[in-house]
């Protein structure tokens, strides 16, 4: 049994006891959010939580195909933070400017925020220039406007040769880029070009998704069914947009019609500029997510946790933490290490999806058992996001 370390054991002695503990949580993601409600719903009115986040809302991550092939509007997609209900959690819009962990000091453009219990939930930024020509053409679908400006590329793609490419690790969301793909051939076919198209996905692993043999069985059998191939063992090192083409490590040059890249992950600058970074992430006890800070805490992409950089994880994360600082503020009971565990929704085309239930953390090695696609699953998802959608939010 992992031993949990004392969290409180290094409180400013000045601190009085009888005051309630202010926690900061900087970013509102599926990390932020599940923390925030976590501790409302333990501690109600007396949390003292603020939140902080530079966004007026949370976009679920899958919610980006949906503005990318036209079935909704950003606004349809938007849970704006105004709209938390939680007794206890102050929301503020701003943007964080510098960090001082030691301190556990934080400043915004328009405030300066001091914490009991300060947690770094800001998330992974997309390196834009880690590939050479890529920042030229920066067509992806990852961020929101890049979603959107796809959506209006593709309304007038009269068809050709289509490539999704991994330009670096890490990168969020593993089986995006394969989602990708498939929903990209429905649109193709409902637009009558998909006989004058080509797709490809050019990943730098072997297979779609390591950790689960089955689960990528099934997205390469989907794919062999839908005419789209996979070039594995793939390491794009530049982009050409004015030849349009791609060059892999191998000495390859692939030409394309229509490139959508899948940008690599980077820490924010605000957490680079701290002293928070170690090697390009920051280093945390796999057990309760601790920084080398005392009393700092830090939760999802932002970290250098052994997970895949996706929303279940952070949110797991989150739940650890939790678990931990309500522990040791009661004074009772026994906090449940994190377990590095989430499911994956995977949509797989004719309105189906299927699910990876990930494991990172409990065996010698990673394993994510797949569930096959089908109608049933496509719904679990859409109660997934509700349960979230109401948890967050008090609504």
């Amino acid at each position: 049994m992992r031993r949990v370390p004392a969290l409180f054991g290094t409180f400013p002695p000045d601190k009085d006891s009888s005051m309630a503990t202010r926690f900061v949580i900087l970013g509102a993601g599926f990390g932020g959010l599940e923390l925030s409600a976590r501790l409302a719903s333990e501690f109600g009115a007396d949390a003292d939580v603020t939140l902080i986040d530079r966004s007026d809302g949370f976009v679920f991550g899958f919610s980006k195909f949906e503005l990318m092939f036209g079935r909704a509007t950003l606004p349809e997609v938007t849970l704006l933070y105004r709209d938390l209900l939680h007794p206890g959690v102050t929301f503020r819009q701003e943007t964080v400017v510098a960090i001082d962990p030691t301190a556990r000091r934080v400043t915004t453009g328009e405030a300066t925020y001091d914490a009991d219990i300060l947690v770094v939930a800001l998330g992974a930024e997309y390196d834009f220039d880690a590939i050479p020509g890529f920042s030229e053409s920066s067509d992806e679908f990852y961020s929101i406007p890049g979603a959107l400006r796809v959506h209006e590329v593709l309304q007038s793609f009269a068809g050709g040769r289509v490539l999704i490419g991994v330009l670096g690790q890490p990168f969020k969301c593993p089986p995006a880029p394969c989602e990708a793909a498939i929903l990209l051939h429905e649109w193709l076919v409902q637009r009558g070009t998909r006989s004058v198209s080509e797709i490809s996905v050019i990943s730098p692993w072997g297979v779609p998704i390591p950790p689960s043999p089955d689960g990528s069985k099934a997205i390469l059998d989907r794919f062999s069914e839908l005419g789209i191939s996979f070039v594995n063992d793939a390491v794009i090192t530049a982009v050409d947009a004015e030849q349009k083409n791609v060059s892999l490590g191998d000495g390859r040059t692939i030409p394309y019609d229509l490139f959508l890249g899948i940008p690599a992950n980077r820490v924010p600058d605000v957490v680079q500029e701290s002293e928070l970074a170690v090697d390009g992430w920051i280093a945390v006890d796999p057990v309760n997510l601790a920084t080398r800070f005392p009393n700092v805490y830090a939760i999802g992409d932002v970290t250098s946790a052994p997970v895949p950089k996706a929303g279940v994880f952070a949110e797991s994360a989150a739940r650890a933490v939790a678990d931990h600082l309500i522990t040791e503020i009661r004074g009772q009971g026994t906090p449940t290490p994190f377990d590095g565990t989430g499911s994956c929704y995977v949509e797989f085309g004719d309105q189906q999806v299927a699910r990876l239930d990930a494991d990172f953390l409990s065996g010698p090695e990673p394993v994510a058992p797949f569930v096959t696609a089908s109608l049933e699953l496509a719904q679990e998802k859409r109660d997934f996001a509700s349960a979230r959608r109401t948890r967050w939010f008090g609504g």
